[in-house]
């Protein structure tokens, strides 16, 4: 399975006429093929070479909202007693300056950056889901305008990104905003896991030939470990967001410590999500940093194994560090200690990163381009931000530091260090990419030096500010403490590097029509998207190649020829469709040749409509939210049932060669079958979530279980009984579907849908036959989640069971052809166990507690 350039291959002799030919006709199908529309339906494009850039851009764009809410906040603190705004839009201002930030910047770059960046790294025409990418950049876009436009009608969160109540819980206090930024954000996490999905089975389902996981580019590496960290961290804060908002809107009391709830657990289940959500913007920097250090010393990463091993170390030891974010909350000695130690723990794999850096430039030859001087810069300032998170780390001094300026300096050298500067290294590295054009050395220099400068000047002098004692989150100060002159500084500093950040914006939106188009791989990197052409071609690689070494543009002599002149792998659209190569996890062996969807509407329309879903509840308009659930419940069965599954006109197809794939797989073989699998992993993170906050109160009241006001055993058995009776009917009807025995495997599809929805029913029954009033106390609310998390997913599965059955009776689904059934039995599983968990942990607990 190599990429062959001679005439045994079944192809013309390289140079002559009919082999022009040949090139001409597969390159004029394969441009047609992923034609980008024009007009208005340019905005249905799918394209990762299109979305990627939108992404890209419109995350610049809030990023430079926040950075003038910044500007604000540091003109309103430049002198004492000063009155340039009031102090409830400063409160306003610096929350939706952390939000959007951390929420509508910081994670989505770096998916943004991953879309466009990695299919063509991988060797693929696009990722597996380019309707998904699609639907996670328009619910970005939406929920970020809603969030960010709270401000100008002064309805903005007011709390603080980190929303702690029982302040953020009182309406009278946080107003509507709260409510924006709880189902505002919940709508962009939708995005950001949708972006996860997309992510991980692209990076180990869609690789070239050759290309084992071992030899797979850092990049890569870093974006699979990062989603994965995504899938862990932010179903904890859904999670909380669905208790806050349960709260708030029908005064269920999981933070009312009156009625027994406790504002700690907001705490740890925004922690648990906000420390790793720290490591989730470092990593994906490191990784562009990852890509840049080889280059420019001109030689492979030294100690390759050991920065995967430090990446994975970095990603697993982040969620054992939530706790020193709340070592001033009275937390027991053992647990200051433990965090306090695993915090320290941490700087081992960074460093290890860092040293691996420097010396992959100590053995080459570096070229001190922009990119290295913005990489450079970066990791600078990020080893400054690491030792004061060393200190920080240490009880002792941290109950000293707690909430003064000096965390607010620590948290701005990790995060602009660790991923504002790289970021930017990126653009410079990868610009040519996108465009076909360089941007400019000169401009890209004065920008570095205006950056670093301005951002030492800005930051540095808010360590000895929060040493002297200034709180973070004031609005102005007293003269005469200490502060006048450090926030002056500071304030002078921030505008420098906002000037910085000027002149890059500018160097990349500075019309560029009359330079010339970039060399082709001109940085002479020798990783696969560098086989770019300038300008690039929406189709990614011209053909699949086969992969021997990690930097086959330096090592694979020819490459470069061979995959232009389409001697390698799907070179050819004879069917006009688009299709991309599916690989096995471990050994990239092909696996089959997948027809990705084109164009549509469908993503836009199902952004928007469930995006109106949670607009219509934060005004609490029920008929608005039921209208819009409906709309979008229909838009997206229209976008699956045309568009997923779809049966081939042919079972397989030689992609080149010699190598004859199959166009359909299901099961574990699928793509399909993953993206189920790692969604629901998602879910089950949230759901462990709030079982978590079941034992959390549980451990803070002796007295937590009411006697004789839960919900009884009865009606909890029965709803676990009925539902694992579901799970086997499910799993004997995708037996029977499998044995190509439709009546059997439909009517058990039948079963199975009337048992989950007899069992979801079942498991509301008993908090409600026995009185239990969620508003009363927080047990009884807890009990209610959990039995209601467990009938909406039950719900879910009815649905599904359903879609199973007018597919078969479509002639949509067959033995065959089952992706359908097999990933509804999957789901199956993972309701099973949410089930037997929910109902022995509410039924059967209170019996043994």
């Amino acid at each position: 399975m190599t990429a062959t350039t001679d005439t045994a291959a079944g192809l013309p002799p390289p140079g002559s006429e009919a082999d022009l030919a040949r090139r001409r006709a597969q390159e004029e199908r394969l441009r047609k093929t992923w034609e980008t529309p024009k007009g208005i339906r340019y905005w249905t494009a799918v394209n990762n070479t299109e979305v990627g850039v939108w992404y890209t851009a419109t995350a610049f764009v809030f990023m430079l909202f926040a950075g003038l809410l910044a500007l604000l906040m540091r003109a309103q603190l430049a002198v004492p007693d000063n009155d340039l705004i009031s102090a409830d839009l400063y409160n306003q201002a610096f929350t939706l300056h952390g939000t959007v930030m951390m929420f509508l910047f910081a994670v989505p770059i770096f998916e943004a950056v991953a879309i466009v960046i990695l299919p063509q790294m991988l060797g693929a025409r696009d990722l597996p889901f380019p309707r998904l990418s699609a639907f996670g950049f328009w619910s970005f876009v939406l929920g970020g305008v809603f969030v960010c436009g709270s401000i100008f009608f002064n309805a903005a969160p007011n709390a603080g990104w980190f929303m702690y109540p029982p302040l953020a819980t009182d309406e009278e206090q946080s107003g509507i905003g709260a409510d924006i930024w709880l189902l505002g954000l919940s709508f962009i996490e939708v995005a950001s896991i949708a972006a996860a999905v997309e992510l991980i089975i692209g990076t180990l389902k869609c690789r070239p030939p050759g290309m084992r996981i071992n030899m797979i580019p850092l990049f890569a590496w870093y974006i699979l470990i990062v989603a994965g960290m995504i899938l862990f961290a932010f179903p904890p804060l859904i999670a909380g967001d669905i208790l806050f908002e349960m709260e708030r809107m029908f005064d269920w009391p999981f933070f009312d410590p009156e009625r027994r709830g406790d504002p700690l657990l907001w705490q740890h289940l925004f922690w648990i999500f906000g420390h790793p959500e720290v490591y989730i913007v470092f990593l994906p920097a490191i990784a562009l940093i990852a890509m840049i250090v080889p280059t420019f010393a001109q030689r492979p990463i030294v100690g390759y194994s050991w920065i995967v091993l430090a990446a994975v170390g970095t990603g697993f030891l982040s969620f054992g560090l939530w706790v020193h974010h709340m070592f001033a909350t009275g937390l027991p000695t053992i647990s200051l200690a433990f965090f306090s130690a695993a915090s320290e723990a941490v700087a081992i794999p960074t460093g290890v990163q860092i040293f691996v850096f420097i010396a992959t430039l100590l053995a080459g030859r570096v070229i001190f381009a922009v990119p290295m001087l913005f990489a450079t810069g970066g990791l600078a300032i990020f080893v400054i931000g690491g030792l004061t998170g060393v200190m920080v780390a240490l009880a002792p001094f941290d109950w000293q530091a707690h909430d003064t300026y000096f965390v607010v300096a620590h948290l701005h050298y990790v995060l602009i260090g660790g991923m504002l500067f790289p970021i930017v290294a990126g653009i410079y590295y990868f610009y040519p990419i996108t465009s076909g054009k360089m941007l400019s050395m000169r401009l890209g220099k004065i920008g570095f030096w205006l950056m670093f400068v301005g951002f030492n000047v800005g930051f540095l002098p808010m360590h000895f500010t929060g040493l002297r004692g200034m709180p973070r989150r004031v609005f102005t100060y007293p003269g005469g403490l200490g502060f006048d002159w450090l926030n002056m500084v500071s304030t002078v500093g921030a505008f420098v590097f906002a000037a910085g950040v000027g002149v890059v914006v500018w160097d990349v939106v500075r019309p560029k029509s009359r330079e010339p188009y970039a060399p082709r791989n001109p940085w002479n990197a020798g990783t696969l998207e560098w086989l770019t052409t300038m300008p690039g071609e929406n189709w990614g690689v011209r053909s699949v190649p086969f992969i021997t070494s990690r930097y086959p543009i330096w090592d694979q002599p020819n490459l470069i020829r061979d995959v232009d002149e389409g001697r390698g792998l799907l070179p050819d659209a004879e069917e006009m469709k688009r299709e991309t190569l599916v690989t096995s996890v471990l050994d990239a062996e092909p696996i089959q040749c997948l027809r990705v969807p084109g164009n549509a509407w469908s993503p836009m329309i199902a952004a928007f409509t469930l995006g109106g879903v949670f607009i219509a509840l934060t005004f609490k308009w029920w008929i608005p939210a039921l209208v819009s659930g409906v709309a979008f419940f229909c838009v997206l069965m229209f976008w699956l049932w045309t568009s997923t599954s779809l049966i081939p006109e042919k079972p397989e197809k030689d992609v080149g060669g010699g190598l004859v794939l199959p166009l359909y797989r299901s099961g574990p073989a699928s793509i399909g079958w993953w993206a189920m699998f790692i969604t629901m992993t998602g879910d089950a993170t949230a759901f462990a979530s709030l079982v978590f906050g079941y034992f959390f109160y549980w451990t803070v009241h002796a007295d937590f279980v009411i006697d004789g006001g839960g919900p009884g055993v009865l009606w909890p058995m029965i709803a676990m009984g009925l539902l694992l009776a579901s799970w086997a009917v499910t799993l004997l009807a995708r037996r029977w579907n499998s044995a190509d025995r439709p009546l059997p495997a439909r009517l058990a599809l039948v079963t199975a849908a009337v048992l989950a929805g007899a069992g979801g029913a079942a498991g509301l029954m008993g908090p409600y036959t026995h009185g239990m009033a969620p508003t009363t106390d927080v047990y009884p609310a807890i009990v209610w989640i959990l039995v209601i998390w467990t009938a909406i997913h039950a719900a879910v599965g009815v649905i599904m069971l359903l879609y199973c059955l007018a597919r078969s009776l479509a002639g949509r689904m067959t033995a065959v052809y089952d992706i359908d059934m097999r990933n509804v039995a999957l789901y199956a599983h993972f309701l099973a166990m949410t089930a037997v968990v929910t109902f022995a942990v509410v039924g059967l607990f209170p019996l043994i507690n």
